[in-house]
């Protein structure tokens, strides 16, 4: 999917929102445990109830990885099923890889060529030559992790180097890895203060942007310092929408707590427009 199509989608459902797919079979409706795939049920209720009101899906791999060949198996059914009945939809693989170059080029392959996802996100640690292997993918993104939502995020990323803080550090020297037009950049909802600066470096860059509601972002400041020409916020809500009932309704409950959100976006997507 390109940028475009992304930016057409968003003004289309007057959203920008991105579901997080984090299933727990601990946390889900206990009547869906006697089908044989518990993971997908859940997920294809959930997509079917909020397809209209989101841009995005976020498969967390963690949540899939945890159950073995049977949740890998869960997360193909789950992706073929966005691609194959609302191929508008972007999709992110929440994997948050990085390695040596041969190995990332293993992993792009294995998120954006097998199972197809428009994007995948990527730790920037081990530099250029680990990101670069996602970046060689036509019309595919990479989202990498500049400012994370979490505690820690404070351990490292928001440290002086050499007089520069070094998630800032770390965006800028991403613009001059090769194909850097397909990089996107996770920055937290938690961290609004820091979007103004994010905007100084990568202007027109989309940002993916967990931490909204549940963590305690919020999104009005979010989108006050985060948004640019083209919207360039993906807002990530996972837990407040696929759990919000455990009931039977659970997908039409899920809907309710998506189209709070689309609602709100849409307002502020009228000032925005105005």
């Amino acid at each position: 999917m390109t940028t475009q199509q992304l930016v057409q989608q968003i003004q289309q459902k007057k959203s920008f929102l991105c579901i997080g797919l984090d299933v727990d079979l601990t946390k889900i409706p206990q009547h869906l445990l006697e089908f044989e795939d518990p993971i997908f049920e859940f997920n294809k209720a959930i997509i079917d109830a909020t397809h209209d009101l989101c841009v995005s899906y976020k498969p967390n791999m963690a949540f899939y990885e945890a159950y073995g060949l049977k949740g890998w198996q869960s997360l193909e059914k789950t992706i073929t099923y966005i691609n194959e009945k609302y191929p508008e939809i972007f999709t992110i693989a929440d994997a948050k890889r990085g390695d040596i170059g041969n190995t990332s080029t293993m992993y792009a392959k294995a998120f954006l060529e097998d199972l197809n996802f428009d994007s995948v996100t990527v730790a920037p640690y081990m530099g250029k030559d680990s990101v670069e292997p996602f970046l060689a993918f036509e019309n595919k993104h990479t989202i990498l992790l500049a400012l994370t939502s979490n505690d820690g995020a404070f351990d490292f990323q928001t440290k002086n180097v050499d007089g520069e803080e070094l998630y800032k550090v770390v965006i800028e020297t991403s613009k001059r890895w090769k194909n850097s037009q397909n990089l996107m950049y996770v920055v937290g909802a938690t961290k609004a203060e820091y979007f103004s600066e994010i905007r100084k470096i990568v202007p027109d860059s989309f940002l993916l942007v967990p931490g909204v509601g549940a963590q305690g972002g919020s999104l009005q400041e979010v989108c006050k310092y985060g948004m640019n020409d083209t919207i360039g916020l993906l807002i990530n809500s996972s837990r407040a929408i696929i759990y919000a009932a455990s009931g039977e309704d659970f997908a039409q409950k899920a809907r309710e707590e998506a189209l709070k959100m689309q609602q709100e976006m849409e307002m502020i997507l009228r000032i925005f427009n105005s």
